[in-house]
């Protein structure tokens, strides 16, 4: 079921593993100097940007929220709210996503984190076969259907990036 390029578990692995969903691990060699973890991911595994989603915190009305958009792109924070009935959202604080996920950031996964936040996987995730998203760890992605993305994130999708 899992096919993975290299050993190395992590929680979300781990749970992809236990929902009998398919995926492939791909890991390359990060560099800590990269100003852009996504498309730092992209360009080392040559693959297309807008395949490659990376996972954003949001405060929205005093809650945490997760937006899943293309690297390539920037979270429309304004449509982030309205996508879960909210009226303001500003960047959440990367402790407090690290600390609400169990991951470190440039490593925060959708799937896999401590506690389940409301998600919002942008729109364009549904127009390619399979996406990439973190893997909880820096360097290592996952690719999967976004179809299984949404359904085990139990996310809303809706044009979030500018």
């Amino acid at each position: 079921m899992a096919k993975r390029k290299q050993s190395g578990g992590t929680p979300a692995t781990t749970a992809l593993t236990a929902a009998g969903v398919a995926f492939t691990v791909h890991e390359y060699a990060h560099d800590a100097r990269a100003a852009s973890y996504g498309e730092e991911a992209a360009e080392a595994m040559g693959i297309d940007p807008d395949r490659v989603f990376k996972t954003l915190f949001a405060d929205v009305d005093g809650a945490l929220v997760v937006g899943v958009v293309p690297v390539a792109g920037q979270l429309d924070l304004k449509a982030l709210a309205r996508a879960v009935g909210g009226r303001r959202a500003a960047m959440a604080d990367p402790k407090a996503a690290e600390r609400a996920t169990g991951y470190v950031v440039g490593g925060i996964s959708p799937l896999g984190q401590r506690r389940t936040h409301p998600t919002v996987v942008d729109d364009s995730a549904l127009t390619h076969d399979t996406v990439f998203v973190s893997a909880g760890r820096r360097g290592m992605e996952i690719e999967l259907s976004p179809a299984e993305l949404v359904r085990l994130t139990a996310a809303r999708v809706a044009h979030l990036r500018r």
